[in-house]
């Protein structure tokens, strides 16, 4: 098998965002009068997307989840790149991968805003399409956003691989009929990712670029 395609979660796999996200969730939450979550929670809660990450932070207080929202939103607009910071040595090999004529796609649940607006701080002119979460799209693992992503890529589906941190890219992956390489650099741990399905995994991004190009 040729990879000729790839497509790549953001938060977790190419950029390490979790306190800014942290940051962000516990200036609403005290805005809401409510308490805040931890680093590790933050963790846990993140991957399917910012509704999903607000209505996991205020647990039972759903009556303020609209609120709360609003709040987050607004503030990491503003505060969205703070510590945020790609993982090591993703750009050399990115750039390893661009050289190899390899379309690059990033896909995240993440507000499509906020996924350009990153893609291109860190990674200008590297990345063919960069998408996040739009009214057009359901959330990943709904393989919709993966298939569009597909056809602009306009190469054979066993020429194209989804890599991500996390269940949700395992999951639309398998929605996409695509095959996923997982990291362990990310948000879930080795067992984790395992009991929800990964087969193949890598430490660092070197690794796996050298898989891809060996492939």
């Amino acid at each position: 098998m040729t990879i000729k395609g790839i497509i790549f979660d953001l938060d977790g796999t190419l950029l390490y965002t979790l306190e800014d996200l942290k940051n962000s969730v516990n200036y609403a939450l005290k805005k809401c009068n409510l308490k805040e979550i931890t680093l590790e929670q933050t963790r846990n809660f993140v991957g399917n997307g910012i509704g999903k990450l607000i209505e996991r932070a205020i647990g039972a207080n759903q009556e303020k989840y609209l609120e709360c929202l609003k709040i987050f939103k607004q503030h990491y607009m503003k505060n969205s790149n703070i510590t945020t910071k790609p993982y090591p040595m993703v750009i050399e090999n990115l750039k390893r991968l661009k050289e190899k004529n390899i379309k690059l796609a990033i896909l995240s649940n993440k507000i499509d805003s906020e996924v350009k607006k990153l893609s291109k701080l860190y990674f200008d002119n590297i990345f063919d399409i960069s998408q996040g979460e739009t009214l057009n799209f359901n959330k990943k693992p709904d393989p919709k956003s993966s298939e569009f992503i597909i056809k602009q890529f306009n190469i054979p589906k066993n020429e194209i691989v989804f890599i991500g941190d996390s269940e949700v890219d395992i999951q639309t992956a398998k929605n996409a009929s695509i095959q996923c390489l997982s990291v362990l650099w990310g948000y879930k741990d080795k067992d984790f990712l395992i009991k929800n399905g990964a087969d193949i995994l890598f430490e660092n991004f070197k690794d796996l670029t050298d898989y891809i190009l060996k492939k």
